[in-house]
């Protein structure tokens, strides 16, 4: 008992003690800075938290960012609370300096003041949305910019200085995509009075290549001062280029730097088609029955009855052969190899190697065709046509005709073929029309309705034929 009335009464003597020293602390710290203060305030809050045996509570800073104060800033800090002090808090010093102790109110205001949490404030706030649409912009421009390349950017800008009207703008330039009148105005201020987007849109257009330059220009619109020039020559005259040329010297303040006498004289003419020359006129309708334009005539038809109605049997009975003819094909891709070794042994021509009675081989992808008299017939075999080289065992030959051509060998040894069907036939890549012939020689790529073949010589049998055709020909 006495051990703890010892230490109770020790307590009772720290408190008092210890709360002169924190008001002396205060008198002497009028023009203190607001670190003192808080390290003051701080040590007044241990010591009533040691008189009543409780553990103070740990203050964290409503601060953003901690940093320590230079000397300038806490010299003003300081000026600035003792002014404060001055005004607000005039009624409360003279007491203090009087020596008397404060009351218990003024200590709870004291010890409960910066134990309170001060609410953060809202200047913070705006700096953090400048913060966060700073940082997005630049991803809106670049995204902008995106859509928007340099060379539509150039194309506006000669476009709006040529015809000072968006809406011509937008009906009369080609940009790289097709842009709304909305979005054209919206670029246009943009490039005015957005100093950032004017920016980089500058940048880019000045990377930009000349001969590129050069024909952005070359696609500015024609202004109403030119057009105005341009009409006055006559729709009967027959202008040459030195016309405009002579145009473009004549008034050089009122064409475009990048006009060229080709280019009015191309512009001439379109106007002179859709009839704007002065001397031409445009003849009126006739009066009475209306006569309808294409869209006047587009406007009343009714599309509610040019849709074709839905027929779920036809569509079901489409969906059945079409899977049908998949399984067709399936099965006859299985069977592709067993085909060609059938093909192969038909022909006999299951080796590369000619024989002493083939004169030639016209081979493709699938067959080989044996060429073993001096003249054979190309085409696509019927009931009632029948020809050396069926032409439908390669692939699709519904394009053939019956008799697409003739392959003859001459006596001196060079083979020739010769179209008589519709569609030509392409020797080397070289059209053969109907009715004409080609020479053919070894390794020579002929094709027929989109059937590719090679044509072999067999050059052993053909040198001992130009040797009997030499020896006959002196005799």
């Amino acid at each position: 008992m006495t051990r703890g009335t010892g230490r109770t009464a020790q307590r009772g003597r720290s408190g008092p003690d210890s709360q002169g020293l924190l008001d002396s602390s205060l008198m002497a710290s009028g023009t203190a800075s607001r670190s003192e203060d808080e390290e003051s305030l701080a040590g007044q809050k241990r010591a009533s938290s040691q008189a009543l045996g409780t553990i103070p509570k740990r203050r964290s800073s409503s601060r953003f960012i901690k940093r320590k104060k230079f000397d300038d800033e806490l010299v003003e800090s300081s000026l600035a609370k003792s002014s404060t002090r001055a005004k607000g808090a005039s009624g409360v010093e003279p007491g203090r300096c009087s020596g008397s102790e404060p009351s218990s109110s003024e200590k709870k205001k004291v010890s409960k003041a910066p134990s309170t949490p001060v609410p953060p404030s809202p200047a913070p706030t705006p700096g953090l949305t400048k913060r966060v649409k700073k940082s997005k912009q630049p991803l809106q421009v670049t995204k902008d910019l995106g859509r928007w390349k340099p060379a539509d950017d150039l194309l506006l800008i000669h476009a709006v200085l040529q015809t000072n009207d968006l809406t011509s703008v937008h009906l009369g330039v080609k940009f790289s995509c097709r842009f709304t009148l909305r979005e054209v105005q919206e670029r246009w201020y943009a490039l005015l009075y957005d100093p950032v987007i004017s920016k980089l849109a500058c940048q880019a257009m000045r990377q930009l290549h000349p001969e590129a330059i050069a024909a952005i220009q070359s696609k500015a619109l024609f202004s109403k001062a030119e057009e105005q020039l341009l009409s006055k020559v006559g729709s009967t005259s027959q202008p040459t280029l030195e016309t405009f040329q002579d145009l473009l010297h004549r008034h050089p303040d009122a064409f475009y730097l990048a006009r060229t006498a080709k280019a009015l004289q191309a512009h001439w003419q379109l106007m002179k088609q859709y009839y704007l020359l002065e001397d031409q006129t445009v003849q009126p309708l006739p009066k009475g029955d209306q006569v309808l334009n294409f869209s006047d005539a587009e406007d009343l038809i009714d599309d509610s009855k040019l849709k074709d109605m839905r027929d779920e049997v036809l569509e079901h009975e489409l969906t059945v052969a079409d899977r049908r003819q998949k399984r067709e094909i399936r099965q006859l891709e299985q069977e592709l190899h067993k085909w060609q070794v059938l093909v192969d042994s038909i022909t006999g021509m299951s080796s590369p190697d000619f024989d002493n009675q083939t004169l030639a081989v016209l081979r493709g992808r699938m067959v080989r065709y044996l060429m073993r008299s001096r003249e054979i017939t190309l085409g696509r075999a019927t009931k009632d046509n029948q020809i050396d080289v069926d032409l439908s065992l390669e692939g699709p030959a519904w394009k053939i005709s019956r008799k697409q051509g003739v392959i003859k060998l001459k006596n001196n040894g060079d083979f020739f073929i010769a179209n008589e069907g519709r569609r030509p036939i392409y020797i080397d890549g070289r059209p053969v029309l109907c009715g004409s012939k080609w020479r053919l020689s070894n390794n020579s790529v002929v094709e027929i309705a989109s059937l590719r073949f090679v044509f072999l010589i067999n050059q052993d049998l053909i040198a001992l034929i130009r040797a009997e055709a030499a020896k006959i020909t002196p005799q």
